[in-house]
Parts: structure tokens; C-alpha cells; sequence
């Protein structure tokens, strides 16, 4: 596994050529990037989305050039505030064209699961993402290894299989 940086990261999420899949395992992250944006949300204050738009613009031009970006949430119920919160965010997301669902963690008690949220590119590349108990990330390693790419490949599919559609999805 090499180490690469947030910026890599980013860039990786801007180049892939064909499809891009991403696993979220925990029921609560800490990034700074967020943190402010709960807070409101906490207080009960609106959101603009301003801030997700350059997300969103990466997901359309993805799209727009025929590329797909699929997401799955593995979550325990009843919801977490961080992830009650990302249920009330998403939609802006999922509108510009990343297919985000939500998978119920008792549903995947059977599964074999990578031990870290990752991104697979291109069945090609694995970025995993690495977190503090808080949920701050601390770092980002990645690997080519056909055997590790398989692995994340195989669990995200069958994760895949047992998801809820944003639209469908209903949060406790």
C-alpha cells in the first residue's frame, strides 16, 4: 500500500475513466469540510449547498461523459445525528447524478467487508480512507493489487445488492 495525499484523492475522483464506486462504513464521520455544515444543521439553520456544489459539478461532468459514480451507505437505525444529517443533504448530490443508496447494517452481517471505507476506480485502483476514532480522516492509502481489488470489487457488489434507492430509503 502507498500512501497518497487528499489532493491525489480528489484527482483520482476527477480522472477515472469508466466508473467510480464508494464505501462508507461508519454511522458518523468528522471531517472539517462538515463539521460547520452540521453544526447549522444541528441549530436548525438552513443550508444553500453552496459548499457541495464542486462535488456536484465533478459528478455531472462524469456523467455528461458517460461515466457512472455509485455510493453505498452501510447504516445502523435508528440513524446517527451525522448521518440524519447527510439524509437531509444527499439530494443535491444524487440530482447531479451520483447513485447513492443506503444499506441497512444488519442486512450485511454475512458479508465479508473490506475493514476500511474505500473507493474502487476503474476495477483498477483502491483508495481506502482511514479515520480517528472521532471520525477525523487521517489518511489515504492506495494499491493496484488485482487480488485487493477483487476483494472490494466482490463486497461492494453484493453490498450493492442489498441497497435502498435515496428516494426509497426513509430515515428513522
Amino acid at each position: 500500500m502507498e500512501e497518497i495525499t487528499a489532493t491525489d484523492l480528489s484527482n483520482l475522483t476527477g480522472t477515472f475513466k469508466s466508473h467510480m464506486v464508494h464505501l462508507e462504513t461508519r454511522d458518523a464521520y468528522g471531517t472539517e469540510v462538515e463539521l460547520p455544515h452540521m453544526a447549522k444543521w444541528k441549530r436548525g439553520e438552513p443550508d444553500d449547498f453552496a459548499w457541495l456544489e464542486a462535488w456536484c459539478e465533478k459528478i455531472r461532468g462524469h456523467v455528461r461523459a458517460g461515466r457512472t459514480a455509485r455510493r453505498a451507505k452501510i447504516i445502523s437505525e435508528p440513524l446517527s445525528d451525522y448521518q440524519r444529517w447527510t439524509y437531509d443533504i444527499i439530494p443535491p448530490i444524487v440530482e447531479a447524478g451520483e447513485d447513492i443508496r443506503w444499506v441497512q447494517r444488519r442486512s450485511v452481517s454475512e458479508l465479508c467487508i473490506p475493514g476500511n471505507d474505500f473507493y474502487l476506480f476503474d476495477d483498477e485502483r483502491a483508495v481506502f480512507l482511514h479515520y480517528a476514532g472521532s471520525g477525523l480522516n487521517t489518511a489515504f492509502t492506495t494499491t493496484t493489487d488485482p487480488a485487493v481489488i477483487e476483494m472490494c470489487s466482490t463486497a461492494f457488489e453484493k453490498i450493492w445488492a442489498l441497497s435502498i434507492l435515496q428516494r426509497d430509503y426513509h430515515a428513522s
